[in-house]
C-alpha cells in the first residue's frame, strides 16, 4: 500500500502538498486532519488542513502552486477498515465521501496541478472525537513515511 505514496515521496523535483479533509467530530472522518497536523514541512512537502470546507481554501491552495496535490480524507472503499488507496481522480467516481458540500472530483476541476486522493477507510463515521485504533494505527504509520528522513547511502560520520 505504501508503493504508491512511496513513488510521490520520491520525486524531489516536485512540490507536494498535502490536504487534511474531514470532519473532527464524526470519529474516523476526521484522520485526513490527524494525519495534516502531523506532517513535516520540508523543501518539496507541506501540508493544510482544511477540515469540512476545502471549497473555501480553494484559492489558497493554488496560490500555494504544489506540482502534486494530495487530498487526505476517509472514503468509504467497501474495503477493511484501515485501509488506505492513494487514488487519482477516475478512481474516484464510485467512493463515498462523508463530509464534503462538494464531490472531491468535481472539486479537482478548479486545480491546475496533478490531484490524488489519499483515501482512508474507516471503521466508524458516528458523531465522536475519538478515530478508531486501527484507523489511527495506519494513519501513524502514513504519517511517519511522509516525514521519513532522507537516508544517504555510502556517508558515514565519524567522531
Amino acid at each position: 500500500m505504501f508503493d504508491d505514496l512511496n513513488k510521490l515521496l520520491v520525486q524531489k523535483d516536485k512540490k507536494k502538498l498535502f490536504v487534511g479533509i474531514g470532519n473532527l467530530l464524526k470519529m474516523d472522518d476526521g484522520v485526513g486532519v490527524f494525519i495534516s497536523k502531523r506532517i513535516k514541512t520540508n523543501g518539496t512537502i507541506s501540508s493544510l488542513t482544511v477540515e469540512a470546507s476545502i471549497e473555501n481554501y480553494i484559492g489558497k491552495i493554488n496560490s500555494m502552486d504544489p506540482d502534486i496535490l494530495i487530498l487526505i480524507d476517509c472514503v468509504d472503499m467497501k474495503a477493511t477498515t484501515g485501509t488506505f488507496k492513494l487514488l487519482s481522480l477516475r478512481q474516484i467516481q464510485d467512493l463515498t465521501f462523508n463530509t464534503h458540500n462538494i464531490s472531491l472530483r468535481r472539486l479537482a476541476e478548479f486545480f491546475p496541478m496533478q490531484v490524488y486522493v489519499l483515501g482512508i477507510q474507516p471503521e466508524k463515521v458516528d458523531f465522536g472525537e475519538n478515530i478508531s485504533y486501527l484507523v489511527k494505527n495506519v494513519a501513524e504509520k502514513i504519517i511517519k513515511q511522509i516525514n521519513k528522513k532522507e537516508v544517504h547511502h555510502g556517508c558515514r560520520i565519524s567522531l
